[in-house]
């Protein structure tokens, strides 16, 4: 067995991410989530408009761009704070869990939480949430996400080491 990260955190570079939603599929299938549930998302941000030039031609000043967001594992996370029965945890290298017999579904960590990264789960009316591909990380494996990424633009290592 491999030394676990003492602080693992992912790493998002917006610049050379495509929008193809590879993690986004990848967490989904790894973790077969129910429908509508999704550990990890890809924000997609546009803007812009065509410009009428003096000449009659045209010109485009559009832009798009893209985000991965999962759960951020935070160093003080507000969702274990708010959540009334302690289902919601953080365990000494940082990663926060749902432990699913303590979970009664309230929702108070899905509200609280900055990017949304607990999710309700109809089926079994509990929560549940991305766990950094835990045992993954336990033998020196990587994140399902961070695999999948055909462009390396999610990647993951120490917090302390970027």
């Amino acid at each position: 067995m491999k030394r676990m990260l003492k602080r693992p955190a992912f790493f998002f570079d917006r610049r050379i991410c495509t929008g193809c939603m590879t993690c986004a599929v990848a967490c989904k299938d790894k973790n077969d989530l129910a429908p509508g549930v999704l550990w990890r998302r890809v924000v997609e941000y546009t803007g812009g408009e065509w410009l009428s030039m003096p000449d009659g031609t045209f010109r485009q000043d559009i832009f798009a761009y893209y985000i991965s967001v999962s759960c951020n594992h935070c160093p003080e996370p507000v969702c274990v704070e708010v959540c009334p029965t302690t289902a919601m945890n953080q365990d000494e290298n940082g990663i926060v869990t749902v432990d699913q017999t303590k979970c009664v579904g309230c929702r108070s960590c899905e509200r609280a939480c900055p990017v949304g990264a607990p999710q309700y789960e109809a089926e079994n009316g509990r929560m549940s949430k991305c766990d950094f591909c835990r045992e993954e990380l336990k033998t020196g494996g990587v994140p399902a996400c961070v695999a999948a990424c055909p462009t390396r633009a999610l990647t993951f290592g120490e917090l302390d080491g970027f």
